[in-house]
């Protein structure tokens, strides 16, 4: 392996900082994770077979699937570019903000923009491009690569964070993650209502009906989607699924692996730009880029194209645990945004095996990132493959011969000798356990030297006194002479039944109100009758004077009007400043507590989004069980953009510790028609 690999990862061992973050955010994702997949509607693993089948199918008519969702997509108004490499990808980008002479571009979480290294190239253009994402926003302020796609600041502390924004933005010294979030959320406002161009990536495209879906917690992909009036989307050529249910099982999945949420708060479906006016973006460009995706279809490491991004693998890799994002380097000391077990896959396969192939060897093989992947990802067969420099023969970065140390390889063939030979082995196992007595009588783990390979960060067992055998033979002796009553030890040794018992029904309404409140939202019963009353209480108890709302046609009668009678200002124009807006939900969800948000002209996005509050009417009758029928009744719509909104905005981009309002709403109130 490299030096500067070793280093990095002989420095991440002995930064406490760094161990204490990287243990905090894996145990917490992994519970979080193990947690909510008892919510999931049938049992996960045959989930997670029927998203590996759904991936399997699109990579393996990759080209039927693309042409369809690109002639679906330019029929929906998009402008659809196609990009080979990373140059290519760039390229297009920049032309595209040239012709509208953009200065700013405010930029969401995208991984294949930190693939094609997009920042650095807009930057030397002259163009400032800003990251939105709480995460990404900091590593930037940091002029560093993000550390994980999940959590890019996962390994600083918030003291480290505060020292950051005091001298980077002004703000007063303080290690309080929510005022630190606060002063983001002041800091990035002014960058997502200026931008000319907003930029995301993109989750899940929908083939069969061209929409674009992206997942986001914290309301900086709906504001650059949103608010700027030109919006570039990049997209890996290989995130499709063909139809909506398929994109409801993938959102099953996803959130759940990603940050152990039933769905994200914010998950956006765009179908088209604004061409009516409203408030959303006029011109929409889809960049689908290849950069070596293509090569790898057919190889021995096409599997690693049904990657959707969750990073369950990251927190799962006892490795990664240790060592963190930033030590997945190449040959040369260049990072590669792609580290954990997927990376050491894609890293070498995408970037070429020589600068990157040695990654594969910073793993166990433990099979514990198979297990954590929700499309069922035979990871440790890949790795096993990288290894073995069994790459694509197509590909320009295959290699000729493995990587493998010749001393590796020779201490390989020698074990294998004594393996085979029961009496060689038993010599072995023997002279192990002399010297283990001689050398270490206390210890259980050896340090070996650094020339073996393990020595760099690895602790080698040490090998047991006695042979196995002998140890079996005296417990049998044991076991014989003094016979165990098992049932007298165990009484409960009969298998458990595994069909779950059905559970008591409850209403649709009850359900929902349990889960939006335990994101944080408020529940109001009300009805049809007086809910302009209350909804005008709510506003005069928190002193609001001015509100965005929704056309009246929207919304129940007479309540705009009763608004305005009251003294308080109606609006459906945008503005920084209102505290509060008011919309409609076209339906909820029960089992996540969602609401279905659609945007068109009348129904302006930014209600939803700008304001602090976020008021919404919901109808009874409107509360579905599933995500789903959801999704097929948002189908119907055929709204330039549907928002599944799952309570207010949040992060945990900051030691793991729970925020809520980062870039959206900090409060969700529903009043729900229960005669409706």
């Amino acid at each position: 392996m490299p030096s500067n690999f070793h280093q990095r990862i002989r420095h991440a061992l002995a930064d406490p900082i760094l161990q204490a973050a990287l243990d905090n955010n894996a145990e917490r994702r992994n519970t979080a994770r193990r947690t909510i997949y008892q919510s999931l509607p049938q049992d996960l693993q045959t989930l997670r077979q029927r998203a590996h089948a759904v991936r399997a199918e699109v990579i393996r008519h990759l080209d039927r699937y693309l042409a369809e969702f690109i002639t679906n997509v330019q029929h929906n108004g998009w402008m659809v570019h196609r990009a080979d490499t990373a140059h290519q990808a760039v390229e297009t980008i920049l032309r595209i903000a040239q012709s509208h002479h953009a200065k700013r571009i405010a930029k969401s979480k995208s991984m294949v923009s930190e693939e094609i290294e997009l920042n650095s190239a807009l930057q030397k253009a002259g163009i400032e491009v800003v990251e939105t994402d709480l995460g990404e926003y900091i590593v930037q302020l940091r002029q560093e690569p993000p550390a994980h796609i999940i959590t890019p600041a996962v390994h600083l502390t918030r003291q480290q964070v505060g020292q950051l924004f005091h001298e980077k933005l002004g703000a007063p010294l303080t290690d309080d993650v929510p005022t630190m979030t606060e002063t983001v959320r002041r800091a990035l406002r002014e960058v997502f209502l200026t931008a000319e161009i907003g930029l995301s990536g993109v989750n899940f495209g929908v083939v069969e009906n061209g929409v674009i879906c992206i997942v986001t917690n914290e309301g900086n992909g709906r504001m650059v989607t949103t608010l700027p009036p030109v919006h570039i989307a990049l997209m890996g050529i290989e995130r499709l699924v063909p139809t909506v249910d398929d994109l409801a099982l993938m959102l099953y999945l996803l959130p759940r692996s990603a940050t152990g949420q039933k769905l994200t708060v914010y998950t956006s479906l765009i179908r088209s730009p604004f061409r009516e006016g409203g408030d959303g973006c006029r011109e929409r460009h889809l960049i689908l880029v290849d950069n070596g995706r293509s090569a790898l279809r057919g190889s021995p490491l096409e599997e690693a194209l049904y990657c959707i991004r969750c990073g369950a693998c990251f927190n799962a890799c006892p490795v990664f645990r240790e060592i963190g994002g930033h030590s997945y380097i190449g040959s040369s000391g260049k990072h590669t945004p792609y580290g954990g077990p997927i990376g050491s896959v894609i890293s070498p396969a995408l970037f070429g095996y020589r600068e990157f192939g040695h990654l594969a060897r910073a793993s166990s093989l433990c099979g514990a990132c198979r297990e954590a992947c929700p499309v069922d990802i035979d990871l440790p067969k890949l790795l096993l493959r990288v290894r073995s420099g069994n790459l694509s023969t197509a590909s320009k970065f295959s290699p000729r011969k493995p990587n493998t140390p010749s001393l590796l390889k020779w201490g390989i063939n020698f074990f294998t000798l004594i393996a085979t030979s029961p009496t060689l082995f038993r010599f072995a196992q023997q002279t192990a356990g002399i010297l283990s007595r001689i050398i270490s009588p206390s210890r259980r783990w050896l340090r070996l030297p650094s020339l073996t390979g393990w020595g760099y960060s690895k602790d080698f067992p040490t090998p047991a006194h006695k042979p196995f055998r002998a140890t079996w033979r005296e417990i049998r002796q044991e076991v014989t002479s003094s016979p165990i009553d098992l049932h007298s030890v165990y009484p409960n040794t009969k298998p458990p039944l595994h069909s779950k018992q059905p559970s008591s029904p409850q209403s649709f309404v009850e359900q929902f109100e349990s889960e939006l409140t335990s994101l944080g939202g408020k529940f109001v019963p009300c009805s049809s009758t007086d809910v302009t009353v209350k909804v005008l209480s709510f506003l005069k108890e928190e002193n609001i004077s001015a509100v965005q709302a929704w056309s009246q046609e929207f919304l129940p009668a007479g309540l705009l009007a009763l608004l305005q009678e009251s003294g308080i200002q109606v609006t459906s124009q945008p503005h920084p400043d209102l505290l509060a807006g008011i919309t409609s939900a076209e339906c909820a969800i029960a089992e996540s507590g969602t609401l279905v948000i659609p945007g068109d002209l009348k129904r302006p996005l930014t209600t939803s989004l700008l304001p602090d509050i976020h008021l919404a009417i919901l109808r009874k009758s409107d509360i579905l069980p599933r995500l789903p029928e959801a999704l097929h009744r948002q189908e119907r719509l055929k709204t330039p953009v549907t928002v599944l909104i799952s309570g207010p905005s949040r992060t945990a981009d900051i030691e793991m510790s729970l925020t809520i309002g980062v870039h959206g709403p900090k409060r969700v109130i529903v009043f729900c028609l229960m005669d409706a």
